[in-house]
């Protein structure tokens, strides 16, 4: 059942040419069993009408301040907090800046002034109004209040600029929305989970390695998640240029030879996520000393031996595996493909797939798009925030986790 059964939505909708995409957010929001309220600002009534926010929304569409029907009714007081969150689509840079700064001179910004609810924005706007100093301070101080922000996403602009400042797409600010309204608590509190994450680096000599792209950010974003659902969290981390989060024990490594040892070290534990991008051939042999050129441009030649299979390791173990056991596949073809024929060989519960094709942007980027892959079926999710990702993953498999204690 979604998080949204039962709950109430108020959404705002500010002046701009993206406020289209917020019936398309009121028609998402109510297939998830929400009920949706809305406010619509004047600007807003310049890009879409009342009638066809209260048909999507299935209520009466608020617009004035003072109306006395309403006022006599409940008050824009009542309804300020008659929600469960407050989202704001779009949110303009007058809005963001009339809402940093505490201006209350109409009914969206009076509302989202005197509401005690969670507050959520999806900015949209010209590319260089995203940019500008003014704005991006607004953004700091919203955030610094606690206010959940999605977006922008990059790309073609409608007054023919590109870059930052489109609206994140309907399903993405819903799939949000439902993240934000999650049951409270810690389902994996009592728990022990492990992760490893970044890439490993395999040397060839005392100044150069084999490594991929891995930033380790999604690796690190699930182990925030995990903490935050209050399991114990051992992170096996290759070299990444990360701080290391608070609360988690951080077991620094580089190859995949030591990430192996550190892992074993750690079992058994509740849940084991292998998210690192380890290698999978190290040189056979490692130089004491740098390898010199040999002034006729005749490169080094250089063997290779297989890696440790983390994942396979310990997918297999007879005694001491976990009883959730979560793989990753970075593909660039036939991801899906590829993920089966991995959760079968390495013995894993589960396999998180995603294609890391250059044109993605994924590798070593802030957001990712994941297909979770089990012997049940495939489970297709949006592109979201990396953050947002590893905590809907976490409270997944914490949900596995207990199923499989109740089978």
């Amino acid at each position: 059942m979604s998080a949204l059964s039962g709950r109430t939505i108020l959404v705002i909708i500010g002046g701009g040419i993206a406020a289209y995409k917020a019936l398309e957010l009121i028609r998402e929001l109510k297939k998830r069993g929400a009920a949706v309220n809305a406010i619509l600002t004047r600007a807003g009534a310049q890009f879409v009408t009342p009638l066809s926010v209260s048909a999507l929304a299935g209520s009466p569409v608020h617009s004035e301040l003072f109306d006395l029907t309403h006022e006599a009714e409940m008050g824009h007081i009542e309804f300020s907090r008659a929600a469960d969150l407050l989202v704001v689509v779009p949110a303009t840079a007058d809005l963001m800046a009339k809402m940093a700064a505490g201006i209350a001179d109409d009914l969206a910004t009076t509302t989202l002034l005197a509401t005690d609810k969670p507050v959520m924005i999806a900015p949209a706007m010209n590319v260089r109004m995203w940019l500008h100093a003014a704005t991006q301070a607004n953004l700091a101080t919203l955030k610094a209040r606690g206010i959940a922000v999605i977006g922008p996403d990059e790309g073609d602009m409608a007054c023919g600029e590109f870059g930052p400042g489109r609206l994140a797409e309907p399903q993405v600010i819903a799939d949000a929305v439902e993240a934000a309204l999650q049951p409270t608590g810690q389902p994996l509190k009592g728990k022990k989970v492990v992760i490893t994450a970044g890439p490993t680096h395999e040397p060839i000599d005392p100044v150069r390695y084999i490594a991929n792209r891995s930033s380790g950010r999604q690796g690190y974003a699930l182990a925030e998640a995990a903490r935050d659902l209050g399991a114990r969290t051992i992170l096996v981390s290759g070299p990444v240029s990360l701080a290391v989060p608070p609360g988690i024990e951080v077991l620094p490594v580089e190859t995949a030879e030591e990430m192996l040892e550190a892992t074993q070290a750690e079992l058994p534990c509740d849940i084991a996520v292998f998210a690192a991008a380890v290698a999978d051939w190290r040189p056979a042999d490692r130089h004491e000393h740098k390898l010199k050129k040999d002034g006729k441009a005749t490169p080094p030649e250089i063997k290779f031996s297989a890696n440790p299979d983390i994942l396979r390791t310990v997918g297999h173990l007879k005694e001491g595996r976990p009883p959730l056991v979560v793989g990753f596949a970075a593909e660039t073809d036939k991801v899906i493909d590829n993920a089966r024929t991995k959760l079968a060989a390495k013995g894993a519960d589960v396999i998180v797939a995603n294609d890391v094709s250059a044109s993605t942007g994924i590798m070593g980027g802030n957001h990712n798009r994941v297909q979770l892959v089990t012997a049940g079926g495939v489970e297709d999710w949006p592109e979201l925030d990396k953050r947002e990702v590893a905590m809907r993953l976490m409270r997944h498999f914490a949900q596995m986790l207990a199923e499989k204690g109740s089978s």
